[in-house]
């Protein structure tokens, strides 16, 4: 990859102190994304294929989505529940994405790790996306009890996260805060900060 190619599509692989599948090494969650990419039907069953086989407590499968293909009536409500920051980016991804998580059970009882279990299957639909050549990025920046009353979310389920799944763009063609942001590093705490053995205050590397 030459130094011109690097500041359109960056190598965004991670640094890792074991070989990864190339699924985990290289994904990563873009702004800048190709508005002319769609997302195709056999890609969409494919996405939420992957979430519905996700590992769940007890099988309960708590995870639920709303999703539009750019486009689609969906795609634009979901863009408008977004923060403005996310506003500025999301609508040049081929779809958006409401994760929702069950919270009751159909006693009214707590819901035993439903916000795990849609995390568990939010990252399933993310590795799917990687897959097909296409990336996923997840956000925290949406106004949830906007979206439950758009979409008429019942009180026992809880939206969580919204998702935009694209293809990555040219960073050329963005502005120089969202380019700033797409070329810096990718970061994780080294192992020996997160694995323990025998106590808390003993790394496992």
């Amino acid at each position: 990859m030459t130094a011109e190619d690097e500041l359109t599509r960056p190598d965004k692989t991670a640094e890792t102190a074991a070989a990864l599948h190339p699924l985990l090494a290289q994904r990563w969650s873009p702004r800048v994304l190709d508005p002319a990419v769609t997302i195709d039907d056999r890609t969409f069953t494919a996405l939420f294929e992957a979430a519905r086989w996700a590992p769940s407590w007890g099988n309960t499968q708590p995870a639920r989505f709303i999703a539009g293909r750019r486009g689609e009536g969906t795609f634009e409500r979901i863009h408008r529940v977004l923060s403005r920051g996310n506003r500025g980016w999301a609508g040049n991804a081929a779809m958006l994405v409401i994760g929702v998580a069950r919270k009751l059970n159909e006693d009214g009882e707590p819901m035993p790790y439903g916000e795990y279990g849609l995390g568990l299957a939010a990252e399933n639909l993310v590795l799917q996306a990687e897959a097909e050549g296409l990336h996923g990025h997840q956000m925290a920046g949406f106004d949830a009890e906007a979206a439950r009353a758009e979409f008429g979310v019942p009180d026992d389920f809880e939206p969580k996260v919204a998702i935009a799944v694209g293809a990555l763009g040219d960073l050329a063609d963005a502005d120089d805060g969202l380019r700033d942001k797409e070329l810096r590093p990718r970061s994780r705490k080294p192992l020996d900060e997160i694995v323990f053995t025998g106590s808390w205050s003993t790394s496992a590397f």
